[in-house]
């Protein structure tokens, strides 16, 4: 009955707190009360307890009352009680949300574009030059930003003479704050600057770093990459199926330390598509050629032959197998064809036949390994590069998309919204 009592009446659940708290306060200080005190305090917990059980409010008010002046006469007081009570309840959560964290869901960042357009890395528009482009500012900019993702920082020179810039003020994982420089002086800060503020907003191949009073160094639009969750339980009961989204570590995957500019991505995590399992005899059978691709380091008048998973020379992953139905079905192709045509970096294209899965080449997945690409492998280091990795690297799979929430434009294409478990 004690719980239909504490749901139904306020009296019996404030009285019922106060009994667990003073008890609780007893047990912590036991060793240094006299029995007398210890006698008292845990009989009158005692009988408030039973009033609450019994209900009665005159009861359990008279009973609270007698309670308090016996905690107070006997219990000895804390210094700042409200201080460690705060601290207390603070180191709980902060021990919850490391918990769940750790073995439940983990919270994710999209870094770069290899899985577009299924989950987007952070991307920019260069705006320098477009004077008719009006940066938004107050409600609409924080609309703008905390549901769609999309900032814009614009940044003028003071002088003239030499840009640089420092590496970005951290706060735990973020970017609190970067200091540019013209010839060496400190000119400004940026708050909560993107990564790679500086060299996005000047990726020009003309671009040198000397600037005029008055221009703008930077005028961007930034809009943030894909921030998910990911699922660590699942896989606990069943092993990662072909076509998951998988996140794991790169630490002691010698291919990606030795093709890596930076130390990190060798020490990090990624996130690709489950394509290759323990075992197995990977190909990539030439459907199309994609001409006019204006990524870095390829000549737009190369064509890319772009195909299909083939598994053991025999299963064909076309685009009636779930989940490749979206990344086998680009507009207007066909298997067999060969002609090119204009890549566009929003749409899905296939896998195209590079490195390890050249064409004609194959791939032979080790034991208890798996091998993995981008969705957008024209722009995507993966395992045609680097190989195979152990099982035991993967940490989960993509699981909830929390962050933007509104769908935007890039480049004047809408972009629709992720947000949810449709990416999957």
């Amino acid at each position: 009955m004690l719980f239909l009592k504490w749901f139904t009446s306020g009296s019996v659940r404030h009285a019922w707190q106060a009994a667990r708290h003073v008890e609780k306060i007893l047990q912590q200080q036991r060793d240094i009360l006299s029995a007398d005190a210890v006698a008292a305090v845990q009989g009158d917990v005692d009988v408030l307890s039973n009033r609450c059980k019994e209900g009665d409010k005159k009861a359990v008010t008279d009973a609270l009352a007698r309670l308090e002046k016996t905690a107070n006469k006997w219990l000895k007081p804390y210094p700042n009680s409200a201080l460690r009570e705060n601290i207390e309840v603070a180191l709980v959560a902060i021990a919850v949300a490391m918990a769940i964290r750790t073995f439940f869901l983990q919270p994710f960042k999209i870094p770069t574009g290899s899985m577009q357009p299924t989950l987007y890395g952070v991307t920019e528009e260069d705006l320098r030059g477009r004077n008719d482009v009006k940066l938004p500012g107050g409600l609409a900019g924080f609309f703008e930003y905390w549901f769609n993702g999309v900032q814009y920082f614009q940044v003028q020179a003071k002088t003239g003479g030499q840009l640089s810039w420092d590496r970005p003020t951290k706060l735990v994982l973020f970017n609190l704050k970067q200091t540019y420089n013209i010839d060496g002086v400190p000119q400004g800060s940026v708050w909560f600057p993107p990564d790679d503020l500086f060299e996005r907003g000047r990726n020009r191949p003309d671009d040198i770093r000397y600037v005029k009073a008055g221009e703008d160094i930077v005028k961007l639009r930034v809009i943030s990459g894909d921030h998910l969750f990911v699922d660590r339980v699942s896989y606990n009961f069943r092993r990662p199926a072909r076509g998951d989204i998988v996140v794991f570590e790169t630490h002691g995957i010698p291919g990606i330390a030795e093709l890596s500019s930076s130390p990190e991505m060798a020490d990090t995590y990624y996130i690709k598509r489950l394509v290759g399992l323990s075992g197995e005899k990977l190909t990539l059978k030439k459907d199309f050629e994609v001409r006019d691709i204006k990524l870095k380091n390829r000549d737009p008048r190369e064509p890319v032959p772009v195909g299909h998973l083939v598994i053991n020379g025999t299963n064909e992953i076309t685009h009636r197998v779930p989940p490749f139905e979206q990344l086998y079905s680009y507009p207007d192709t066909k298997s067999g064809r060969v002609d090119g045509f204009q890549f566009h970096e929003n749409h899905y294209v296939g896998h195209s036949l590079e490195r390890g899965l050249r064409g004609g080449q194959s791939v032979q997945v080790g034991w208890d390994r798996y091998f993995v690409m981008g969705d957008n492998t024209l722009n995507s280091s993966d395992s045609r590069y680097w190989g195979d990795f152990e099982r035991t690297k993967v940490m989960g799979k993509s699981c909830f998309v929390y962050w933007p929430i509104g769908t935007t434009t890039y480049k004047g294409e809408v972009r629709p919204s992720r947000f949810g478990w449709s990416h999957r």
